[in-house]
Parts: C-alpha cells; sequence; structure tokens
C-alpha cells in the first residue's frame, strides 16, 4: 500500500470514529498539512464516501450520520484470493482507466480484515516478487466496460463513439455479443447492423457508450473469443503470407495460433483427425517479416513459401548464417 492511500484510509478511521475532526487535529494525526487533508477529503468524495464539511468556529469534517464500512468477514483463503485477484488484474491489463482503483480497494480491504491476517497478507504483498513488469497498456473506462456488459448480458444495440488506430473518430452502432479480454487489451465483438459484418473494437478507444431501444438475437456459431481471434488473423497487415507445412494440426498450431493465421487441410479426409500429418495451407499477414525464419525453423517440418518472395530469401539467409556459424572452430 502506498503511503498517500494509508494516509486517506487512516483518516476514513479517524471519521469513522465519530464526531467533527478540525483540519488542525487531522493534520496532526496523519503528520500532513492541511491543504494535503482537504485533498484526501476530495479523494474520499471521488470514491462515494459521504464526507461532510462542518463551517464555523469548530468546524472541520465528518462522515454522514449512520455511514460505516461494514465489517469484512472473509478467511485466509478467501482473503487471499480477492488480494492476489487484484494484484494480477492490476500487472496484467484487467483492470479499468481509474488507475488507483485497484490499491485503493485493496487497501480499503486490508483496513478492515482483523489484524492477524492483515498483517499476514502485508506480509506476503511485502515479499511477493515478479520475473516481468507489469503491462501499461491503455484500460477501457469502468462506465464503458459496464454499459457494454450490459448490453451484452440484454441483447441490446450500443451506440458509441470510436477512436481508430490514426485518430480517426466515429459515432459507431453495435450489436454486442461479447467482451474479450487478450494479451491485456480489453475488446468488444460483434455486428454492425450498418453494413451487415461483424466488428471487434478495442475498449479504451470507446467513449461515450448507450444502450439504444430494441434487442437483437445473437447468432450460433464461434463464440466471442474465438471471433475476436479469428479477426486478428484476418487483419490488413503490410505482408500477406502464404504456406504450405507438411505436419499435424496440434504442431502447426503450437507455432501458429488462431491469433495470428488460418489453418486449413490441402486434401479434407472424413476423419478429421488433428493427430494425423498431413499437408495444411497456413495463411496469415504481418507488418513485419524478420520473425517468421526463426518461427519455421523451429518448427522443423517439411515446408514451401508460396508467398512472398522476400519470405524466401530471408529463410535462405538465415540457413546460411547458421550454417557459418556451425562450421567455425
Amino acid at each position: 500500500m502506498s503511503r498517500p492511500t494509508g494516509r486517506m484510509l487512516v483518516l476514513l478511521e479517524l471519521l469513522q470514529s465519530g464526531g467533527t475532526r478540525t483540519i488542525a487535529e487531522l493534520a496532526d494525526r496523519l503528520g500532513v498539512e492541511g491543504r494535503t487533508v482537504r485533498r484526501y477529503v476530495d479523494q474520499l468524495i471521488d470514491l462515494d464516501i459521504p464526507v461532510e464539511a462542518v463551517r464555523g468556529r469548530y468546524g472541520g469534517y465528518r462522515l454522514a450520520r449512520g455511514y460505516r464500512l461494514p465489517p469484512l468477514m472473509l478467511n485466509d483463503d478467501e482473503a487471499l484470493a480477492v488480494l492476489l485477484g487484484l494484484i494480477a488484474g492490476r500487472r496484467t491489463g484487467l483492470a479499468t482507466a481509474a488507475d488507483t482503483a485497484s490499491e485503493t480497494a485493496a487497501a480499503k480491504i486490508r483496513r478492515v480484515l482483523p489484524e492477524r491476517l492483515a498483517h499476514r497478507l502485508d506480509a506476503l504483498q511485502r515479499s511477493l516478487a515478479f520475473t516481468k513488469p507489469p503491462h501499461e497498456f491503455a484500460a477501457p473506462d469502468a462506465g464503458t466496460l459496464l454499459t457494454i456488459a450490459d448490453a451484452v448480458r440484454h441483447h441490446r444495440p450500443v451506440s458509441f463513439r470510436y477512436t481508430d488506430r490514426h485518430g480517426r473518430r466515429s459515432d459507431r452502432t453495435l450489436h454486442p455479443y461479447g467482451i474479450v479480454s487478450h494479451s491485456s487489451r480489453w475488446y468488444v465483438t460483434g455486428a454492425d447492423p450498418a453494413i451487415g459484418e461483424n466488428r471487434t473494437f478495442r475498449l479504451d478507444r470507446v467513449t461515450e457508450a448507450r444502450t439504444q431501444p430494441g434487442t437483437f438475437e445473437a447468432p450460433a456459431g464461434p463464440d466471442p473469443a474465438q471471433r475476436v481471434l479469428s479477426g486478428f488473423a484476418a487483419a490488413p497487415y503490410r505482408h500477406e503470407v502464404t504456406l504450405r507445412i507438411h505436419g499435424t494440426v496440434e504442431q502447426l498450431r503450437a507455432r501458429f495460433p488462431v491469433s495470428i493465421a488460418t489453418v486449413e487441410e490441402l486434401v479434407p479426409t472424413t476423419e478429421q483427425d488433428p493427430a494425423t500429418e498431413c499437408w495444411h495451407r497456413v495463411e496469415l499477414r504481418a507488418e513485419r517479416l524478420d520473425w517468421l525464419p526463426a518461427l519455421l525453423a523451429s518448427l522443423d517440418r517439411p515446408f514451401v513459401i508460396e508467398r512472398p518472395d522476400e519470405l524466401r530469401d530471408l529463410v535462405i539467409g538465415l540457413a546460411d548464417r547458421l550454417a557459418s556459424h556451425a562450421r567455425r572452430t
């Protein structure tokens, strides 16, 4: 827990003890200046905690009558699950655009837990280390996420303003099928009734989302996650690559997941056994080709490059470099 967040929650505890607390008293207890106390009060109000200002000679701050945080009855396993969920969500991008939401939620839970359990969770937070830095992708607005989730659940059309990767803004209407989290980003996928095609939008680029009158029928077929991944494989990029590779479906999908490539059996069989080795056509799109030669080498299966010629040159270049390095003594 950061020190400002900790002081803010100490302020909340002081106010919960009852009565009106002067700014001078609060500043002394927190070890900060009066203007910092006012800033902490504003933050509590932003969190929907009803802090009232009392004017006059003995004025200060107090909580609205009858307000108090209820006790949180969690056992060790439940508290650990909640805390780890908040930490993991913040580090992997499963959070909203309110950067402090996970931190303040964890801090609130910490302040109302039994002291024995709170100390044990503090020890875990201080001793926990990660091998990878946290993701820093843009996150969606909480209101946008909840509005679209409600539209998905009740099969309601939703309208919103969208900003594409080039900064162009447009007003859209969507029949949303589902919300998908992929590689630390949030997406909504569904049908665009204006053009009669399926579309996928990044939720951090969506603003002014509103549900619209009426309902729609969600079609049968791939689930939302499959639709998003398939859309990535077909998205327009600089290079269009076509390969023929001999192997099993499992071998190919280990290197070419659904999100980057389509895999089609060249001579379809009636059995459709994914463990059967045969020739497949693999098609994908990419902004760069330099990563593909090493990927094909790691697959270690017979392959033919149909296009582009530039990829064939890169593969030959990699083979020559590997052979040259292998001959060195």
